[in-house]
């Protein structure tokens, strides 16, 4: 099928597909070429969303008993670092003299290799340790063994969907490489053993520029997919994310925790206040998403530490502060200004101003002024905050800017920053 597209913020963008697409793809274009001796310059897959999609086949490599086929991740218009990477599967038999099936070209007898076992039923069997390879797929006397190579990452860390110690493939795109390869065996009359790898080798290069390492997943990048395409500027992928290391986090036992938007933030909580660098959950925009995923996953409290610029729209019950969604930063000092007895030409001011920085300038033009507005600010904040909790999570807030530092807190944020300031000295 041609390229598929969705209206977004009224501009038309383009949907793309993910890397255990390309996985599966370059799987399937493998296998065929070792088992019917087929080039394949192309192949046609459905994903799992039901998209057909017809990719196109790169590199392809052929071996002893093996062959390596390639295909291009096409994020779309979707702001993916790993936008144009090669994802390559090499599909393999045994070596002749280890027992299995020899030349692919033969396979036609419906021979089983000496160690694949007959199996009445589908299964993933992740955790059997004496197979070679990671993740093993048995069904009616055929016996795939999926593994990582170069450029896919291992997972180090409990609370994700693959095993500590196994390569980051997650289950979609298995059974996606799982199917693609067990259809081709049918097809071809082919019993016996294969084995798949997926490499990734240019993935070394971008892996730092993931989420991969925070969540434990070391030397790569993932395999992922659930529907099989990306969506253009979706926020799932994201918000899937935080999920996993909030997740993670109170696996660990960390129940009460530290969350931050994002690098000022993280910067602030580093080396301001000293607790460190990575010590705190980074959140995006996603304040309310964020606070709701912390109740689902059993967290018992929550301090969230930003920059006003961003923080500031929690007043106004805006729970999520990109601003394509809201603004209204100015908008609330003013009120609040007014409130506190600010005359109109100043307050005229504040609604003109661009940031924060600038309209709380603008208040200390006042004796004091900035002091009220901001704990009528910070009060307003925590009504909304705490109601967002819904009494099933302690929520706390500190707002701060780089210019001026702590800018205000919410009732119970100092003896929640003292917890975290203990719990780091006690390590």
């Amino acid at each position: 099928m041609g390229d598929s597209y969705i209206y977004k913020n009224q501009k038309k963008l383009r949907w793309g597909y993910t890397t255990g697409t390309c996985a599966a793809a370059a799987s399937l274009a493998a296998a065929v070429m070792l088992l019917r001796g087929r080039r394949m310059e192309q192949v046609s897959l459905t994903t799992p969303k039901g998209v057909r999609l017809d990719l196109e086949v790169e590199e392809m490599e052929t071996g002893k008993n093996c062959v390596c086929c390639g295909v291009r991740k096409d994020a779309g218009d979707d702001p993916d670092v790993t936008d144009g990477l090669v994802v390559y599967s090499q599909v393999r038999l045994p070596d002749a003299d280890s027992g299995g099936a020899g030349d692919a070209r033969e396979a036609g007898d419906a021979r089983e290799a000496g160690d694949a076992r007959e199996a009445g039923d589908n299964t993933e069997a992740g955790d059997d340790r004496n197979a070679c390879g990671d993740y093993v797929y048995e069904k009616d006397g055929l016996r795939l063994i999926l593994s990582g190579g170069v450029g896919v990452g291992r997972v180090t860390q409990c609370g994700l969907s693959c095993e500590v110690g196994k390569a980051a493939i997650n289950p979609v795109p298995r059974q996606m490489i799982f199917e693609q390869v067990a259809g081709v065996c049918r097809e071809s009359g082919f019993k016996g053993v294969l084995s798949i790898e997926i490499r990734v080798p240019e993935a070394l290069k971008v892996a730092d520029k993931t989420f991969n390492s925070r969540l434990g997943i070391q030397g790569g990048i993932s395999i992922l997919g659930t529907s099989g395409m990306v969506e253009p500027m979706s926020e799932t992928a994201l918000l899937d994310t935080i999920r996993l290391e909030l997740r993670q986090r109170i696996r660990k036992g960390e129940k009460n925790l530290l969350v931050t938007p994002g690098n000022y933030g993280e910067n602030f909580v580093g080396t301001v206040l000293g607790l460190g660098l990575g010590q705190a959950v980074k959140c995006s925009n996603f304040i309310g998403s964020t606070i709701d995923m912390a109740v689902e996953e059993g967290a018992e409290s929550m301090l969230l530490i930003g920059h006003g610029g961003k923080l500031i729209k929690l007043a106004a019950g805006i729970m999520n502060t990109h601003s394509s969604w809201a603004d209204g930063r100015m908008e609330i000092l003013a009120a609040h200004g007014a409130a506190c007895g600010a005359k109109r030409e100043l307050v005229e001011q504040i609604m003109e101003a661009v940031t924060v920085d600038e309209g709380l300038r603008l208040l200390e033009t006042e004796d004091g002024l900035r002091e009220q507005v901001m704990k009528r600010v910070m009060a307003r904040l925590e009504q909304h905050v705490k109601r967002r909790a819904g009494g099933r999570l302690r929520a706390e807030v500190i707002v701060f800017t780089n210019e001026r530092g702590i800018l205000g807190a919410t009732t119970g944020a100092d003896d929640m920053l003292l917890y975290f300031t203990n719990r780091l000295r006690n390590r």
